[in-house]
């Protein structure tokens, strides 16, 4: 297939649950190519052929790079991975420098919100005494219903104001980064969906705080419409 006839997303690394976000992707069609970007491949060069990236989730982001170091040590140090994040904060700079789309997922949503200044609830239960966000007792996603604010871009893309999304976070945006706004939110007021605060020229920044790739309900407007939306923004990019 001519270069001309494909746009390129690039995924970041996640470890072994990569598969289900390049799966996810491709399953768009063969018209879209993935590219697994990580420091351990040591490619961030490969992200300028990228048309648009997806931030995938994972470990948490380690708290100084919100300046709160101190919440460490309320963390599993295991489950912070220092280079990820660096790695990652850099793709989302080159993303914003180059006006390329950015999609993040989970922890995609909440370096992302890092990057532009903003600040992480460092554990959901313990801070804001809200359960049901993190996986159940089975290791399964948790589902609960979010409302999606009426005029923001992730409304227009789902066409809905309410819905059933999965779950699987401890964290959470707490302050809002710079230029992004909240669109969507759980019964108990934690934020589940960010994007960018600019005119419908600017980039398109989209991140949710569920996981679309692993809705079990693919038809789903907050899966199926959340592809097609990264798709249609590299398209539009390229």
């Amino acid at each position: 297939m001519n270069k001309a006839d494909r746009v390129i997303i690039g995924v970041t690394d996640c470890g072994k649950k990569f598969p289900n976000y390049e799966n996810w992707i491709k399953a768009h069609g063969s018209h879209v190519e993935v590219v697994k970007l990580g420091y351990r491949f040591n490619n961030l060069n490969e992200a300028n052929n990228c048309d648009a990236f997806l931030v995938t989730g994972g470990e948490d982001v380690h708290p100084k790079f919100y300046n709160k170091p101190e919440y460490l040590e309320i963390l599993d140090v295991t489950d912070v991975d220092e280079r990820r994040d660096e790695f990652e904060l850099k793709v989302i700079e080159l993303a914003e420098k180059n006006s390329k789309p950015l999609l993040g997922i989970c922890r995609g949503l909440q370096i992302a919100n890092v990057y532009f200044g903003g600040t992480l609830v460092p554990d959901i239960l313990t801070h804001l005494n809200v359960d049901g966000h993190n996986k159940d007792e089975d290791d399964d996603d948790s589902l609960h219903h979010i409302s999606v604010a009426r005029g923001t871009e992730l409304q227009k893309i789902v066409h809905e104001t309410s819905g059933e999304v999965n779950s699987a976070h401890h964290q959470s945006a707490d302050k809002i980064g710079d230029g992004l706004r909240a669109n969507a939110f759980s019964k108990e007021g934690i934020v589940e969906g960010l994007e960018s605060n600019s005119s419908e020229d600017a980039p398109g920044i989209l991140l949710v705080q569920w996981h679309p790739e692993r809705m079990k309900n693919q038809l789903s407007r907050f899966a199926g419409n959340i592809r097609e939306w990264l798709i249609n923004e590299a398209w539009k990019w390229k």
